[in-house]
């Protein structure tokens, strides 16, 4: 295996990639919420969440994320060029596979060298994976991820609809994937993955967005509360916040059917929201790393945030007084695996996919990111990891996906980033 360019997970960032196990926690819940009690807290859940995915835990160690393979700097794919069709069989491996993937997709032991789910897959399949990693961030840098620079690839929803868009991934024949069928229904049918009645994505993980707050100093009447409180408040640093804000436009009676889905008018009303309480230093921060979010509450730099019922399990366990609100509807999202338009490797390509959409992988996975597996079957497991990541997720329960709007890419994506930029620039 060739690791082109690893990005892997700090301390927090790896807590908040895998739930640990109550025993394990009991020394940093203390009565006063601290930074370390914090680290405690996520140092236990990374060696549960190790133990889960793959081994018996790990050292957690800190690193530094590395930029996105000069490789995907490459020329962008010209929609213009004939469209791409499903393959209709398979042979054998065909060597090296390129995955490009985001932070702890690809587990290939460089955090922890327990927590790996790419080296039985070439153990068990013949093909050799050369793996990189991007940051989503740079998801719409011109020339980037072109189809020639990966064979699969990891995709949010912002670039799973640039790329089929662009002609970038080939559609699917999920007929050739043993478990396209297991997972959830719901996932498969997302206009994220599947568009002009063509599959373009397997799904892998997904999640909700969730209001968190320190009950030591406001207690939030509902999600407006991101928008109206003093602060400080974290916002998650994508242009898609922006549909949280709409969603608060709606329950004030605007008329926003679907919030990835907005007029000029409403997406400028939605970006003022932010504008709100912005002018004090500090009051609006904006984060990328999971881990901010758990440090700011840990320390006291947060009244506060836009986050995900995972990380309010790791703060909860880890004795701080941060609740979550239980209103809905919320925002959610869910990432998939691609083919590129362009492989060379379809055999190797489309067994990533297959094991990738496995409840085998997709429970080590799944425990390790703190999101939810797109395959219920996944939270069949006596361990504790990955049982609380679906009780948080509500995964398999008749309410799981219940007024949930997951993320697309607007067809006017451009203006949302044009928007954003002016409020996190």
């Amino acid at each position: 295996m060739t690791v082109v360019s690893a990005s892997a997970a700090g301390l927090l960032t790896a807590a908040c990639g895998g739930v640990g196990d109550a025993r394990d926690v009991s020394a940093a819940t203390a009565a006063h919420a601290t930074a370390a009690h914090a680290t405690n807290a996520a140092r236990a859940t990374n060696v549960a969440a190790a133990s889960d995915a793959g081994g018996q835990g790990g050292t957690g160690a800190t690193t530094t994320p590395s930029p996105p393979d000069s490789a995907s700097a490459s020329p962008a794919a010209s929609p213009s060029g004939p469209a791409p069709t499903p393959v209709a069989s398979l042979g054998p491996g065909e060597g090296t596979l390129k995955i490009m993937a985001l932070d702890g997709y690809a587990e290939w032991g460089g955090t922890d060298p327990k927590v790996k789910w790419t080296t039985p897959f070439e153990q068990r399949t013949g093909c050799h994976l050369s793996i990189s990693f991007y940051d989503p961030a740079t998801e719409d840098n011109p020339g980037a991820f072109a189809p020639s620079s990966f064979d699969v690839i990891s995709a949010t929803p912002e670039l799973g609809g640039r790329l089929v868009a662009d002609r970038a991934v080939a559609p699917l024949n999920t007929s050739l994937l043993d478990n396209y069928d297991g997972l959830s229904g719901r996932l498969r049918g997302l206009p994220s993955v599947k568009q002009g009645g063509q599959v373009y994505g397997a799904p892998f993980l997904w999640g909700t967005n969730q209001v968190l707050y320190d009950s030591r100093t406001t207690r939030p009447g509902g999600p407006e509360a991101l928008f109206d409180d003093r602060g400080p408040v974290l916002f998650r640093d994508t242009p898609l916040s922006l549909a949280d804000a709409a969603l608060v436009l709606a329950s004030r009676g605007g008329h926003v059917k679907d919030p990835f889905d907005l007029t000029p008018a409403q997406l400028d009303a939605a970006a003022g929201l932010f504008a709100k309480e912005a002018a004090r230093p500090g009051a609006r921060l904006f984060w990328r790393n999971p881990a901010e979010v758990v440090q700011a509450f840990a320390t006291g730099r947060a009244r506060l945030a836009q986050g995900t019922p995972y990380q309010l399990d790791v703060l909860r366990r880890g004795g701080t007084a941060v609740r979550g609100l239980p209103d809905r509807p919320v925002t959610g999202w869910a990432d998939s695996w691609m083919v590129s338009a362009q492989t060379a490797h379809t055999s190797c390509a489309y067994k990533w996919l297959d094991w990738t959409a496995s409840a085998e992988v997709q429970r080590k996975a799944a425990a390790w990111n703190g999101l939810a597996p797109a395959n219920p079957a996944a939270c069949l497991s006596k361990a504790r990891a990955i049982r609380r990541v679906c009780a948080d997720y509500r995964v398999g329960g008749a309410g799981a996906f219940s007024k949930v709007f997951f993320a697309v890419r607007p067809p006017d994506y451009a203006q949302w980033v044009d928007r954003w930029s002016r409020i996190a620039p």
